[in-house]
């Protein structure tokens, strides 16, 4: 991202813009807090980014590593942590969530004058035909339909734009995977509006469709190139390609799709699983910052 304006021409007649769901205002404390970010990194769970927070803070060697000396918070919507140069955000579940908070925080970065920031998703997924445990770094973003676009509705309108994704930006984070004990590959990551129907899932409250059904539909995703089904790729891709920031996603499968439904990782497995996908993303960070990240 540059100094380019963004794309809404009516942002250069607000005096004042608050920024409700995050609790900042453009002011002079908003460049106080947040000038310098070159990396915002989101994920759903507010532990999550808590956890992101602290291990980025010793990585760098930060003063501080303890989560509540680094939350930037204002408001029960998103928790904010702050690193030095590094933001850690939770974005809730789901495209809606995440894209409210999107909207803002690359409002805040036009604000500060952020230079080549960039925006790195970290979760959790729903693998196709690769192992529980694997961390898929996206290299292209899909839709519920297979294709890469991301629609919204405006003035009651279908608007759909392009989600892309910077894959210069995925193999750099792959290149700093050091750690053979488990497989990290790039790959094709779909977006759904719904963990169960909308995922084909056969646990839900309701289903109207066969496992056969079920199975023929995951197939062909994955003969499409999809790897893993999360929610929230496209609308990430789409927003961020719109607004000229690159963005990267970073996901740990929870289970193959292609053999269940269900999420049955043991606790201390799953704790273990969704550390991969933060202390790689932090190994890329860091090895930015020594290399004089511009």
């Amino acid at each position: 991202m540059s100094s380019s304006p963004l794309p809404n021409r009516h942002l250069e007649k607000l005096d004042e813009d608050h920024l409700y769901h995050i609790g900042y205002a453009k002011n002079e404390e908003l460049y106080t807090v947040f000038s310098g970010v070159k990396f915002v990194v989101i994920g759903g769970s507010k532990n999550r980014m808590a956890s992101f927070a602290e291990l980025i803070a010793k990585e760098l060697g930060h003063a501080s590593i303890a989560s509540k000396d680094l939350s930037i918070t204002r408001t029960d919507r998103f928790d904010l942590f702050k690193v030095g140069p590094v933001l850690s955000i939770s974005h809730g579940m789901g495209m809606p969530s995440m894209s409210i908070l999107l909207h803002e925080i690359i409002k805040v970065l036009y604000y500060v004058k952020a230079t080549n920031a960039v925006i790195i998703r970290i979760g959790t997924s729903g693998g196709l035909g690769v192992a529980p445990g694997t961390v898929v770094v996206s290299n292209k973003a899909f839709n519920a339909f297979a294709k890469e676009e991301h629609e919204v509705i405006i003035l009651g309108k279908r608007v759909t734009r392009p989600a892309v994704l910077d894959e210069q930006l995925a193999k750099a984070i792959v290149s700093c995977q050091d750690d053979k004990s488990y497989v990290t590959t790039l790959g094709g990551t779909m977006s759904t509006d719904d963990f169960y129907e909308g995922q084909c899932r056969l646990d839900g409250a309701i289903c109207e469709h066969s496992e056969k059904d079920k199975l023929d539909y995951l197939h062909t995703l994955r003969d499409k190139g999809v790897t893993n089904i999360e929610m929230e790729s496209a609308a990430l891709a789409a927003i961020c390609h719109k607004a000229n920031i690159k963005c990267a996603i970073v996901c740990v499968t929870l289970l193959n799709r292609l053999e269940g439904d269900q999420i049955l990782v043991p606790q201390e497995e799953y704790k273990a699983f969704q550390t991969r996908p933060q202390e790689l993303v932090a190994k890329f960070i860091k090895a930015k910052l020594g290399n004089g990240f511009s």
